[in-house]
């Protein structure tokens, strides 16, 4: 009788347990918790240094996460040629300013560059017939030979340089100062960063939104659906795919000359395992803003990258006392693991759903 009475409530827990898997909650815990922590542990107040250049640091990667959106939702294209042409972005930005172009010129020119690349993937997966992932391998082990090359050495500083930040710098600093204080001068560089970067994000994603409601963009869309329908209306798939798959590239190129102005240097390591941090981004973004549109998509990875940035952020701050008085922490190192597992977590749990059935 005792055994049974016991084993009610461990069968109820164990229940409750699975109710919680399968909800649509479930993923999105994963991805908060860090952040819930850290709010309890540091404090919101204290910790908006942290909070703030999380998110900045979240909207100079946005098109990253969009990029990757764009080739592995819309086209359905496996790439990892990201891993180079983000840093190829950063060095033509780094390159270009200090030979003493404007950094606003910096932009489009690395959109550019990382486009020529990315359909040069493209072209070896469709024309030389190449699965999609080697070809991507391909292109982005040739880049790190080519990041050297153009960069001269493996590092850049761009801390003396002007950027596109630095004509807002000053006076946005004193309006910061003259509204809300001396102790708020510190978080300025942040807020302007949000500020300049959130316009340049949102102008790529209504342009890129506009587009694909183009007929030429719809083509391109229904390319990832089905190719064979393509064929049968007498259009080449190949070209849409090259277009495609140069379009996500060119923003990633972009976002690698906004994060290098933003953080002050360019390095041809930058773009190791960037490929994970979009994939993380589309799937916290879908999970937290389930797609229905194209738009919604972008804006899903978006918000996507944000969120997951100042999740990394917030599990960086934590600080856990252990039972033999030692302090453990999450260190910077150990962010690429952090973010395997976050990934890994996330997607077992939304194919848990699936399986399951839960809405």
């Amino acid at each position: 009788m005792s055994q049974t009475t016991t084993s009610q409530p461990m069968e109820k827990e164990a229940s409750g347990i699975a109710k919680l898997l399968q909800s649509r909650i479930a993923p999105i815990l994963v991805v908060i918790l860090p952040i819930i922590l850290a709010l309890f542990l540091i404090g919101g107040a204290n910790s908006l240094g942290i909070w703030l250049g999380a998110t900045a640091t979240g909207l100079s990667l946005a098109l990253v996460g969009v990029g990757v959106y764009i080739t592995f939702r819309i086209l359905d294209f496996p790439d990892l040629t990201i891993d180079g042409t983000y840093p190829l972005g950063a060095a033509f930005a780094a390159i270009m300013i200090i030979s003493g172009y404007s950094p606003w010129v910096t932009l489009p020119a690395a959109f550019v560059m990382g486009g020529v690349f990315g359909g040069i993937t493209a072209v070896i997966a469709t024309k030389f017939k190449i699965h999609s992932l080697l070809a991507s391998i391909i292109v982005a082990t040739g880049l790190v030979s080519i990041n050297l090359r153009l960069m001269g050495r493996a590092n850049i500083p761009l801390l003396n340089e002007a950027t596109i930040f630095s004509p807002f710098a000053a006076g946005f600093r004193d309006f910061v100062v003259a509204r809300f204080g001396d102790e708020a001068a510190r978080h300025a560089n942040n807020l302007l960063t949000i500020l300049v970067v959130g316009v340049i994000v949102i102008l790529c994603k209504l342009v890129f939104d506009w587009f694909t409601q183009t007929e030429i963009g719809m083509a391109m869309r229904a390319t990832g659906d089905n190719r064979k329908m393509i064929k049968a209306l007498g259009r080449n798939p190949d070209y849409f795919l090259i277009m495609g798959v140069a379009i996500s590239n060119a923003m990633v190129g972009l976002a690698g000359a906004i994060m290098a102005q933003f953080q002050g240097f360019a390095d041809v390591n930058m773009g190791l395992g960037l490929i994970i941090s979009g994939l993380a981004a589309v799937i916290v973004g879908e999970t937290i803003l389930p797609p229905t549109s194209v738009q919604r998509g972008t804006l899903s990875a978006i918000i996507g990258m944000i969120i997951y940035r100042i999740a990394i952020a917030a599990a960086l701050s934590l600080r856990f006392t252990l039972p033999g008085g030692q302090t453990f922490r999450v260190e910077a190192t150990d962010v690429k693991l952090a973010t395997a597992l976050l990934v890994l977590i996330v997607l077992w749990l939304t194919n848990f759903r699936k399986k399951r059935g839960a809405g």
